[in-house]
């Protein structure tokens, strides 16, 4: 099998289309909790903003371990631009839910996301830690948005302008039987 192949295999497509849906989802819910406060649309959203980040934490932890299992199989860097840009996606997708995390913690409260106990609850406050996650938690999350409109924007730009079209290898190859079925 050649070490770099054109295009990502199923698994890598799934999770990246699969997270890209709830990204967006969990934007939604953010911008209708800041742009909306106390109306019906954030009372409709805001509260799966919690349990969808969960969720994300999760299948980022599991996108990382399949990037490193399948690193031989995956096409190569346009550029080092585009690999600095990836690295910081992925920071941002560790590090948003992370401080989250941090705060929820620290908050007391206790966390059980999908009915599925993460956290118990106790006394008190450890104020560090909720200071933190309040201070920055939304600052990267809007950071980590700025980054994946950019991520779409060069997508746009590379086939437009470069002559390079990236974006099919994110694509299924439709008409082709040589999409390995695990990968």
């Amino acid at each position: 099998m050649p070490s770099h192949t054109p295009h990502y295999g199923r698994v890598s497509r799934l999770l990246h289309w699969g997270m890209a849906a709830l990204f967006g989802v969990q934007f939604i819910t953010a911008i209708a909790h800041f742009a909306f406060p106390d109306t019906a649309l954030e009372a409709a959203v805001w509260g799966a903003h919690k349990p969808l980040g969960a969720l994300l934490m999760l299948l980022i932890v599991l996108r990382l371990v399949w990037a490193v299992v399948d690193r031989t199989r995956r096409p190569a860097s346009v550029n080092l631009a585009a690999s600095l840009g990836h690295l910081a996606l992925y920071a941002l997708m560790v590090a948003v839910p992370l401080v989250a995390l941090l705060r929820q913690y620290g908050s007391g409260r206790a966390f059980a996301p999908f009915g599925i106990p993460l956290m118990p609850g106790f006394e008190g406050e450890i104020e560090w830690m909720t200071a933190v996650g309040g201070i920055f938690h939304g600052l990267l999350g809007w950071v980590l948005l700025a980054l994946i409109v950019g991520h779409i924007g060069m997508a746009i730009l590379h086939r437009r302008m470069a002559g390079e079209d990236v974006l099919v290898r994110m694509l299924p190859r439709l008409g082709t039987h040589s999409d390995t079925g695990g990968r």
